[in-house]
């Protein structure tokens, strides 16, 4: 398919600085500088879990064209690095949604454990009742994206997976997608092949070491890097056993069912990305059903795209804004 023009855009986070995503803005001043509101809420789920969620719109007299569920990241929340984005989304005319996963952000850890993951099927159905429940409410009519970072990238496809029903997304952005942990990344060797019989005896035990933390390996630029460290939410305390053995589990369980992707599909990766592995996103972009789908690796650029410089930021998210723009004058033939 023919490649989409790049959009013009000023990603938020040229108004943060090291120690606050809002910069030198208090939160309210910072939604009205950029033309959006913003609301969140509590919501109990089926598992009696509180999970918080938040949402931006466009204000007046702006549109809303569209509608976007974010998904955030291992170890990430939605008040963060995944704020600014969803705040540039509304900046251009998308109704924006998020959830921070069990155990992280503000909502409720299992068994108190942040970023204690086990089992992701519960988290994907979390996302499921929430942007079900979020879109009928705010949403109706509007064409409907999932935009995805990191391990969200793994649990948006599960989403995607779950709903194949006509028109239940009109698309999907995959922002460094975990659908293969870099072996610059993995626990060394033997570790990796011993961790089921680990996870087995003591689950919780961070016994799992990584070539670097998350932050010092994602971004590249060190101010963002700082400010990613300033989030008083963020760990970079090791992954207990279970929940590295379900994220390699889940990069192999996916990796089996590339075919079963169909639906439109936008892969943006970083070219340097050591943290999830860019052969494994080519590989699906190879494999997908998709009959609408774009792959863009960008030279040089590490995990988190947000965190290099601010052109790389711009042309990154302008890339994704025009091709979010381009399916919803689609939507409009259909």
């Amino acid at each position: 398919m023919a490649e989409t023009t790049t959009a013009a855009v000023q990603h938020p986070i040229s108004d943060s600085n090291d120690q606050s995503p809002f910069g030198k803005f208090t939160p309210s001043e910072f939604y009205a500088k950029h033309g959006v509101s913003h609301h969140s809420e509590h919501r109990t789920n089926s598992r009696g879990f509180n999970l918080f969620t938040q949402w931006w719109s466009p204000l007046p007299p702006a549109d809303k064209i569209g509608f976007i569920a974010v998904v955030h990241g291992f170890t990430g929340e939605s008040s963060w690095f995944l704020q600014l984005t969803s705040i540039l989304f509304a900046k251009h005319g998308f109704l924006v949604c998020a959830i921070d996963h069990q155990g992280h952000g503000f909502s409720d850890a299992l068994d108190g454990l942040i970023h204690h993951m086990p089992d992701i099927n519960p988290i994907v159905d979390d996302c499921i009742d929430f942007f079900a429940d979020f879109r009928a409410s705010h949403a109706p009519g509007l064409p409907a994206f999932l935009y995805s970072e990191s391990l969200g990238g793994a649990i948006a496809l599960y989403v995607t997976l779950k709903q194949k029903q006509k028109g239940a997304w009109d698309g999907l952005i995959l922002n460094g997608a975990m659908c293969g942990i870099s072996p610059k990344f993995k626990p060394p060797w033997p570790l990796e092949h011993l961790l089921f019989a680990v996870a087995a005896v003591v689950p919780t035990w961070r016994v799992v070491p990584t070539r670097g933390t998350i932050p010092d390996v994602s971004f590249k630029v060190e101010w963002k890097r700082k400010l990613a460290m300033a989030s008083p939410r963020r760990s970079v305390a090791r992954p207990r056993a279970a929940t590295a053995l379900e994220l390699l589990r889940v990069c192999k369980d996916l990796q089996g069912r590339f075919e079963e992707v169909d639906l439109p599909l936008l892969i943006s990766h970083g070219g340097d990305d050591v943290v999830c592995d860019p052969a494994c996103v080519e590989e699906l972009y190879r494999r997908a059903s998709s009959k609408d789908k774009t792959l863009k690796i960008y030279p040089g650029l590490w995990h988190q795209m947000v965190g290099e410089e601010e052109e790389q930021v711009n042309l990154v998210f302008g890339d994704m804004i025009a091709w979010l723009k381009a399916r919803v004058e689609r939507s409009k033939g259909n």
